[in-house]
């Protein structure tokens, strides 16, 4: 069973990861955001993107929020607008959290995902799924970040936890 604990330990490294991310895309020009890739999304733009549009419907799917359609991942969203889309979002997730039990994470719910079937899940592993999901589609535009010639961030959830050793 997974706890509360983890969950919101898991979000935060998640938050921080996808900072970095951003971070490290902001000096980027829209020609190398743009760039066709042969992974992810198929660019930079397009999986930025896709992280923002995952972590809004798993949070409305936790929500039991009636499924729309996936959001358009072809709008030309700048890096500004996603990082102030993906601050919005954590907002309510966290909004969402604070008022949640630690019984509530083995409710089982019923979605749709993007091409239309229906599945259950418990909400605990709905919100690892959010996680997982953007870990996947941020380990790709690490590499895309690489190859655009930026440095790319390290994500690795020591950085985000360690601090340095006192004397």
């Amino acid at each position: 069973m997974i706890d509360l604990e983890t969950i919101r330990t898991m979000l935060r490294h998640n938050d921080w990861a996808n900072g970095q991310v951003f971070d490290a895309v902001g000096p980027l020009s829209d020609e190398q955001l743009d760039r066709p890739v042969e992974m992810g999304r198929g660019s930079l733009r397009r999986t930025l993107v896709h992280i923002l549009c995952g972590e809004l419907v798993w949070v409305k799917r936790w929500r039991g929020q009636a499924e729309t359609p996936w959001p358009d991942e072809e709008e030309p969203a700048g890096v500004a607008t996603m990082r102030d889309r993906l601050a919005r979002t954590q907002r309510e997730r966290d909004a969402f959290l604070h008022r949640l039990s630690e019984a509530e994470l083995e409710q089982r719910l019923t979605y749709r995902d993007s091409l239309g079937g229906r599945f259950t899940a418990t909400l605990g592993g709905m919100m690892l799924q959010l996680c997982l999901h953007s870990a996947h589609h941020r380990a790709q535009a690490v590499n895309m970040i690489r190859r655009a010639g930026s440095d790319p961030p390290d994500l690795d959830y020591m950085y985000s936890v360690r601090k340095p050793a006192g004397t």
